[in-house]
């Protein structure tokens, strides 16, 4: 019987150890796959394939909300996940997204992908975020007592939107948002202008017309005549008075896609990584991000790499840069796991 303790006790205390060892070898195999574009498979070799299934939930109004949940078999059950898309037409039926939810479940997530309606259409609006709270509590509800959040581009919009929402925040153990934004007006000065700008960092890059043309076709009600002389305009100087001069209405509804305004209700640490070579959204948007969250006395841990380009894998990074990468990702899954 004493022995029987002895080795109980044993088990108990090396379990910390050896699910920290694990981690690290999950999350080591993962950067591995992710960076190498194809070349190296070494978390493929070691873990199982991933079943997919889906996954019952529905938003604050009683609507369904589509949801994958990619996990592989597992003794003990693995910290859940909610993997949120950035823009795409075909949401969470992406391939691009389907590879990396399982790529994440061979990590050892249970990750949960759904549709936010807007991203399919370049129309994201507050009310998005509800898709992202109720995946959380539907994984809550098959058994994830605790689910960590991870926002692509675009979508760290509603993920940490929904992730600092009152009545989902409690449940969510850390938020990750890779090329995340923090101010919509911000995002927008560099989508019409090139120009980008935070804390003595300036810089700019062409503008993307064709991406213009396709966001003032899905808000078509946004762009009136105010609108049409913004959206028009590639000078950055005149960008603030073209802003300022906005509807009400149109000036309000960037103020809530802005997740820096609430960042002070996240109950979850908050990880940003953020490629410094980025064409869709400038790095200096995640310096605001871990700003607002400092201010608002959160923790924040912040990796500006050369290894990522937005939400791929980029130029040969060094090694300064993959140290970055790799104890963003890693703190990311201690935080879940606690």
């Amino acid at each position: 019987m004493r022995a029987g303790i002895r080795l109980t006790l044993a088990i108990v205390l090396a379990l910390p150890i050896v699910t920290t060892a694990s981690s690290m070898i999950l999350t080591s195999a993962f950067l591995l796959e992710f960076l190498g574009q194809g070349r190296w498979h070494p978390l493929t070799v070691i873990s199982p394939e991933p079943a997919v299934r889906a996954l019952d939930a529905s938003n604050g109004s009683g609507g369904p909300v589509a949801v994958d949940l990619y996990a592989r078999p597992a003794l003990l059950r693995p910290p859940g996940l909610v993997l949120v898309h950035g823009l795409s037409p075909t949401g969470k039926d992406d391939a691009g997204l389907r590879d990396a939810a399982r790529l994440l479940a061979r990590a050892g997530w249970a990750a949960a992908v759904p549709t936010v309606t807007g991203l399919t259409v370049l129309r994201l609006r507050p009310e998005d975020a509800a898709a992202v709270g109720a995946t959380v509590q539907a994984l809550r509800a098959a058994g994830y007592e605790r689910v960590a959040v991870l926002g692509i581009s675009l979508g760290a919009g509603p993920a940490l939107l929904a992730a600092a929402d009152p009545s989902v925040a409690p449940a969510v153990s850390a938020v990750l948002a890779l090329g995340g934004y923090a101010s919509a007006v911000e995002l927008l000065r560099y989508t019409l202008t090139g120009a980008y700008a935070y804390d003595g960092v300036t810089g700019r890059r062409p503008v993307l017309e064709n991406a213009i043309a396709e966001f003032s076709r899905a808000n078509a009600e946004l762009v009136g005549e105010t609108g049409r002389r913004l959206v028009d305009n590639r000078d950055p100087a005149a960008f603030d008075a073209l802003a300022g001069a906005l509807p009400e209405q149109t000036r309000a509804l960037l103020e809530a896609l802005s997740p820096a305004r609430v960042v002070w209700g996240l109950r979850a640490p908050l990880v940003l990584v953020h490629g410094r070579e980025d064409p869709a959204v400038p790095f200096t948007e995640s310096l605001r991000l871990a700003a607002a969250a400092r201010a608002a006395g959160r923790p924040v841990r912040v990796a500006i790499v050369g290894a990522v380009a937005h939400v791929e894998a980029g130029r040969l990074a060094e090694l300064g840069d993959l140290a970055r990468l790799w104890a963003a990702f890693f703190a990311f899954r201690r935080d879940a796991e606690r």
